[in-house]
């Protein structure tokens, strides 16, 4: 009884990795898809993830996740860039040559890191005029 049980735990674990494993390769291999980071302000937690951005709106995906929906869309139409900067003492979780974005949306204020050459192409997206306009 013992010997099955743990079979089969390990044949659980096994399908849990493979599955995590797909999905973020899943999630990596999209034509617009980069490493970002995201916090609301005010929190002391990063959560790093994959972002999606095209069309109008960007969906973030939790990289430490089995989770097949994005946990946060952003329209571009009502997202607003405040300010940028680099990683502060207290950001510890980030990356050193990462930029921090400070946004705001419905959702209310949040903040974006990513990588220099991601900024480049997120600012350009968000100010470019929505298609068909």
């Amino acid at each position: 009884m013992t010997t099955v049980l743990l079979v089969l735990l390990a044949t659980v674990l096994v399908v849990l990795v493979v599955a995590f494993l797909l999905r973020r390769r899943f999630l990596l291999s999209g034509l617009g898809a980069v490493t970002m980071w995201l916090r609301p302000i005010g929190s002391p937690r990063w959560s790093v993830g994959v972002a999606w951005y095209g069309g109008d709106v960007l969906l973030w995906y939790r990289a430490l996740s089995l989770a097949v929906r994005p946990q946060e869309r952003l329209c571009r139409a009502e997202l607003r860039v405040e300010s940028r900067r680099g990683p502060a003492r207290d950001d510890l979780a980030l990356p050193s040559d990462v930029v921090v974005l400070a946004i705001t949306g419905p959702e209310g204020p949040r903040e974006l890191a990513m990588e220099p050459s991601t900024v480049t192409g997120f600012l350009s997206w968000v100010e470019s005029a929505p298609p068909g306009s």
